[in-house]
């Protein structure tokens, strides 16, 4: 079995992990009579974990020179601590083992797509045809999890979860280790990164565009339930957001145009507003599930364009470490503010206030993405142009 394919069904089973994390620990948490508030704690305390936890596995597989093997280590490890939080139910329990998990689990996400992006190059295949994987195992998981969660309860999530960590695991095993660059890693290429004003400010963009997706990813799932919406349509709603992105994922090559990175972000961050805005106007669970049909414009977009314009910039021989410090961003230090904030938020003044606040949140970085185009869009389209001729 060749190395695309082999990823393909890889970012299938990860991302599978992912749904029964990402959006269910929250209902998870909430079913063992958790508030938003204490909801809101130990997602954001994860986030902490995970700024620590991704830069510390990114700089291992830099230093090391391999992607594969951290992948191994996590993935074993992630499967014992994701089934001893889903088979908990004291706070103190959960506390815990959820950190175990995002300190595991998470950093995963930068070095598969580091892995996706250098394994999709070199077979000269585009990077959204191994992608698209990844969106179809987070819809058919989020869906399956949401059935799982009512009819089996959460020894049935604990026996699914480690069942597809150690398939993954075994998909792993078998595949081949990205490309390496050749170039060996210095301090000096990372500071030379870091220091460049152009990268800052794309980062505080990421910051500002994140923090909004995260507060929805967080507590989507919470305000179905307090609509009156079953599990079930929790997992509903999750599946139809994965399975828009696959189209997307797939026509990467088609719509996402070098030098055009910063105005596609700022597209998605005026669909972002759009969704947000409806979001908190709406009483009805089911057509609360039904609008994230819009995920089809935004996450996708966002992040598809945000990785391809992070490789512009970032020196070569620090592409799993510069994949991380993004990845790190969303999930991470994004994911804190928003967990904690919104948790806040969201206890003290409900879900329409909260959904307000974050549209705001996504329009604001719409414009800042429209500004930073402004200053760099030309820049970049006379390298494509220098680089065609």
């Amino acid at each position: 079995m060749n190395a695309p394919t082999l990823l393909r069904g890889f970012n299938f089973l990860y991302f599978a992990l992912l749904a029964m994390f990402i959006p269910f620990l929250p209902v998870y948490l909430g079913e063992q009579g958790l508030n938003p508030a204490q909801i809101g704690f130990i997602i954001g305390t994860g986030g902490f974990v995970t700024i620590i936890a991704q830069p510390l596995w990114g700089m291992i597989s830099d230093k090391t020179r391999t992607i594969r093997k951290v992948l191994l280590i996590l993935l074993l490890c992630s499967a014992v601590t994701g089934y001893f939080l889903f088979d908990s139910s004291s706070y103190v329990r959960l506390i815990l083992f959820a950190m175990l998990l995002y300190f595991f689990l998470m950093p995963i996400d930068p070095l598969a797509e580091s892995l996706n992006f250098r394994i999709s190059e070199a077979a000269g295949i585009s990077y959204g045809s191994i992608r698209t994987y990844g969106a179809l195992g987070y819809g058919v998981m989020a869906l399956l999890t949401g059935y799982v969660m009512s009819y089996f309860g959460s020894q049935g999530m604990a026996l699914l979860f480690v069942a597809i960590s150690l398939t993954s695991f075994v998909v792993s095993w078998f595949m081949p280790d990205a490309p390496v660059t050749g170039k060996p890693v210095t301090l000096d290429s990372l500071k030379h990164f870091l220091s460049n004003k152009e990268t800052l400010l794309f980062l505080v963009l990421i910051f500002i565009s994140s923090v909004p997706a995260r507060m929805n990813d967080t507590f989507l799932g919470v305000y179905i339930r307090e609509l009156g919406g079953s599990p079930e349509l929790v997992g509903q709603s999750f599946f139809i957001a994965a399975m828009s992105e696959i189209i997307v994922f797939a026509l990467s090559f088609w719509w996402l145009r070098k030098g055009k990175e910063l105005i596609i972000i700022s597209i998605s961050g005026a669909f972002y507003f759009l969704r947000f805005f409806i979001s908190a106007w709406i009483l009805d669970p089911h057509l609360l599930a039904y609008l994230q049909i819009l995920q089809i414009l935004t996450f996708p977009v966002f992040y598809s364009a945000a990785i391809q314009y992070l490789y512009s910039i970032v020196p070569v021989e620090w592409r799993a470490t510069g994949q991380t410090v993004l990845a790190l961003l969303f999930f991470g230090v994004s994911g804190i503010l928003a967990s904690y904030a919104g948790g806040a938020l969201y206890e003290a003044f409900g879900g329409k206030v909260l959904y307000l606040t974050i549209s705001v949140m996504s329009f604001i970085g719409m414009l800042f993405g429209l500004i930073l185009y402004r200053i760099y869009g030309s820049k970049h389209a006379n390298k494509k142009n220098i680089a065609t001729h």
